[in-house]
This record gives C-alpha cells, sequence and structure tokens, in this order.
C-alpha cells in the first residue's frame, strides 16, 4: 500500500508539468496524441523593466526540424551583416580593348556578384550600356566567372537528382552568377485552332534557349491541365511540355529548375546581346577563375536592396535566393553550404537565451537543420529591439489574410490579422510544419511565437489544416485574453 502511495505521488509532479507545458496551447497539443513532436512557445516581448509574460509553451527547448523556418535565421543575419540598403553588384569587365569599328578585341568576362535577384531584365541593361559605350561585336569568347561561388556540391537528395532532371523549382542549383533563380521559364499559348499543337515561347528571349519537347495539345474545351519536366543529356537541356490549353485560353508559364545556372546565365546574356546588335564571335564558357586586376570594367548593375530581396525570399519561400544569400557570407571564395551554415550558426551564438542550434543551410532545405521554439523567438526578440532592422524583417514576413501562400488563409479574423509569419515545409524523409513570427494583442502589446511540429516515421502524412486549425485558435485566444 505505502508504495502504491508513492507511486501515485510520483505521478503528480509529471501530471502538472506536462500540463504546463501545453498551457496556452490546447489545441496545438492535442497533436501529440497521434506522435507528433512539438516545440512550442508564446510570449509578450519584454522591455527594459523586465522579460515579457509567457503565454503557452510545449517543450519549448526540444531540437526539431525549423524547415524553412530557417529563412528567418538567413533573413536577421544578412540584415545585421550588411543592412536592409545593400545591393549587390553584376559587372561586365575585359582585359581586351575596343577598336574603332567599336569591336571589342578579346572575351567579354560577366562577373556574377552573388546578386540572388539577378533576372534577364537585368542582364538586357547590361547589354544596354554596352551599345551605350559603342561596342558592336566581341571578337572573342562570352565568359561567365562564378569564382564567389558554384557550381556546388549538392548535398540533398533534392539538388542531386536536378543535375539529371527537374519537376519542379524548389530545388534549383547555386551559383554566384545565376540569373533568373536559376530556373527556365516557357511561355504556353493556344494554337488558332482546336487540335494544332500549342505555341511555345520563351518567358525572356522569345526563342526558346534549350530544345523543347512539346507535348501540348489545344482543345475546345475543358480544362487546361499542364506540366514540365527539365532533362539533361550531352547535348545540354530540354524542356519536355505535356497536356492541354484550351482554345484563346491566356498564356501560361512553367519553371522548371536549370541543370547549370551559370551556363544558363551565358546562354540568355548571349541571346540577349545579340538581340541588341552586338554579335559574339566565339561563343560562350563558365569559369571558377576571377578576372584578371587588370580587367577593367565596361558595365555594371546593382541590384535591389537586400529588404527587398528578403520580401521575395521569404514571402515566396524562395531555396535558391536563401542559399545563394547564406553562401555570400562565406569569406572565402568557393565556399559550400555548409560553411554558409556554419557563418549561421556563429551569428545565432551571440544572440541572448537562444540555445543549441544546428544549420546547414540558410534555406532549410537540408533536413539537418535543428532548433527549438526557444531558440525561434530568442531571434525575434533579438531582430524586434533592433530599431534599424526590425522594419524589414517583419515586413518580409506575410499576415495570413493577405499573403501569397493561401494556404495560411485560416482561422478567425483576429489570428488572420494579428501576427506576421514565416512558414516552414518539408515531406521527406518525415513531416515538418514549422511556423514562427510576431503577434498584436488586442491590447497593442507585441509578442513573438514559434510553433515546430515535426512526424517520425511512425506519424502518418501531415497536413497544414492540422497544424494551422489548432495553432490560430490557440493564437487568438493570447491575442483577445491580453
Amino acid at each position: 500500500m505505502s508504495r502504491l502511495l508513492i507511486a501515485l505521488l510520483c505521478l503528480l509532479p509529471l501530471s502538472a508539468h506536462v500540463q504546463s507545458q501545453a498551457a496556452g496551447f490546447p489545441q496545438l497539443s492535442r497533436l501529440t496524441d497521434n506522435g507528433f513532436l512539438i516545440s512550442a512557445e508564446a510570449r509578450l516581448l519584454g522591455d527594459a523593466t523586465g522579460p515579457g509574460e509567457v503565454l503557452g509553451r510545449i517543450e519549448p527547448d526540444r531540437q526539431l526540424s525549423p524547415a524553412s523556418v530557417t529563412k528567418i535565421y538567413l533573413s536577421a543575419a544578412a540584415l545585421e551583416r550588411w543592412g536592409p540598403q545593400h545591393r549587390f553588384t553584376t559587372r561586365l569587365v575585359t582585359t581586351g580593348n575596343v577598336d574603332g569599328e567599336g569591336i571589342l578585341q578579346g572575351d567579354l568576362i560577366l562577373e556574377g556578384g552573388g546578386d540572388p535577384g539577378l533576372v534577364s531584365e537585368d542582364l538586357w541593361r547590361l547589354a544596354q550600356q554596352l551599345r551605350q559605350r559603342g561596342i558592336r561585336g566581341i571578337n572573342g569568347q562570352l565568359v561567365v566567372s562564378q569564382w564567389r561561388f558554384g557550381p556546388m556540391a549538392c548535398i540533398t537528395t533534392d539538388r542531386c537528382e536536378t543535375r539529371e532532371r527537374s519537376t519542379n523549382t524548389y530545388s534549383a542549383l547555386l551559383s554566384s552568377a545565376g540569373v533568373n533563380h536559376g530556373h527556365w521559364c516557357m511561355s504556353v499559348m493556344p494554337a488558332a485552332q482546336a487540335g494544332a499543337p500549342a505555341r511555345v515561347a520563351s518567358c525572356d528571349t522569345v526563342e526558346p534557349l534549350t530544345r523543347v519537347t512539346n507535348q501540348v495539345t489545344t482543345v475546345a474545351s475543358g480544362a487546361t491541365e499542364l506540366s514540365a519536366e527539365r532533362t539533361t543529356d550531352a547535348l545540354g537541356d530540354t524542356m519536355v511540355l505535356r497536356g492541354q490549353i484550351v482554345l484563346g485560353a491566356s498564356p501560361r508559364e512553367l519553371y522548371r529548375a536549370s541543370s547549370d545556372p551559370a551556363l544558363q546565365t551565358a546562354q540568355v546574356l548571349g541571346a540577349l546581346l545579340s538581340q541588341a546588335g552586338i554579335e559574339v564571335a566565339d561563343g560562350h564558357v563558365t569559369t571558377t577563375e576571377r578576372p584578371s586586376t587588370s580587367a577593367r570594367e565596361l558595365a555594371s548593375l546593382a541590384g535591389r536592396p537586400l529588404q527587398e530581396l528578403l520580401l521575395a525570399t521569404m514571402n515566396y519561400s524562395n531555396n535558391y535566393m536563401a542559399d545563394v544569400l547564406s553562401l555570400n557570407m562565406v569569406a572565402e571564395p568557393q565556399g559550400s553550404l555548409l560553411q554558409a551554415g556554419e557563418a549561421l550558426e556563429r551569428y545565432v551564438a551571440g544572440l541572448p537565451g537562444h540555445g543549441p542550434v544546428a544549420l546547414q543551410s540558410g534555406s532549410g532545405l537540408t533536413t539537418g537543420n535543428r532548433t527549438s521554439a526557444t531558440g525561434v523567438n530568442a531571434l525575434l526578440e533579438h531582430v524586434y529591439h533592433r530599431a534599424a532592422l526590425f522594419p524589414s524583417l517583419s515586413a518580409s514576413m506575410q499576415a495570413p489574410i493577405n499573403g501569397p501562400m493561401r494556404f495560411t488563409r485560416r482561422g478567425s479574423e483576429r489570428f488572420q490579422n494579428g501576427v506576421m509569419i514565416k512558414t516552414g515545409t518539408l515531406n521527406q524523409p518525415i513531416s515538418v510544419r514549422a511556423i514562427g513570427g510576431y503577434f498584436r494583442t488586442d491590447s497593442g502589446q507585441w509578442g513573438v511565437f514559434s510553433a515546430l511540429v515535426n512526424g517520425t516515421s511512425q506519424t502518418p502524412y501531415l497536413t497544414w489544416g492540422e497544424v494551422l486549425d489548432p495553432l490560430a485558435a490557440d493564437l487568438d485566444e493570447m491575442i483577445r485574453g491580453h
């Protein structure tokens, strides 16, 4: 009898501990019944008088995969490193001379500046700068230099597979001289009559720069259904397009990752130079060699400010942009993603109250990234108190009510309008649904919250509705109650 009484008394603190850990998250905590692992915390932000009140916790120090919530770390570190107005510069340089006929006698070298937002329009502007200098031809090669980083060794299954074929854009390969986020884009348009093959054009240069296998048919009625796959062989990339498009439908754009982003840049720039009336005599190549110190600048373009790059990186969870940004933090040329992760870890080491972290990339596409709800919230609070940086970070997040990720438009109006969030998703090797961000209470107080939900090999597939619906209900109560 005494042993039974002791056993019952021992259970009481454990039960109280479990209840306290789930306090504030009564709905979200039910996912643990199905075997999901959770690390969650919501708290008000502190001030000079002391720390803020904790509103809810579930195992806040548990180390779990944050998936693309990692991009909050990348964004904060980038803002701390460069400031919101930093711009990455892409240059055209040469060691040759322009003769009296406007012909550059020598190679034209594009020096990649690590701009994650470089697009075709930027290359067009560089071509126009050459025209303004009176250059009418290149008696040499077009050389694309990715000396800062690229081509990268792949450390995820998705990116390794992208070298041979791609059915997505999220696993684009990386280069300091990449363009258009490492994607090919094809515009598919219906033919003039039903039964005919659809028309296909490049989104960037009109005439496609890759081979195209067009298996899209124009139909008189029904639904437009399209798919795309990029394959690669010894002759280069091929875009394989399948499906149907309805007669009279608007053009549809299909994107797929290229097999070599630096080579893609060379192809796009070469085509744009030709359209500008500047012919390159000897074709194009890529290199990892740095341009000679004697090379002089013929044209340059400063990209968009960092705060605008982060808006695109975070809102659309762009893995290419995030990892290119993180690679720019590596001091040595030809750095790796793991070195970029180490640079982020060094930044985190200086954050008060953060705790352990493991970051193998800035995008979160790597499955080895680990942090906790305590850590994410420590990061968010640190940036909140950095008055020059907080507006840029919070603006890069999305309010569910009007953000581009429609799956977040759940929960009450209070939740929809009262939070700014970044989400993270992985499906392999386990299901991950993660979210972190800021909230405002009904009384106007600022708070931070994060919830990392990870499956195991034994748990079922996890949908966003299963996470966001209970989390939104819990946060609504916190926002309303304070």
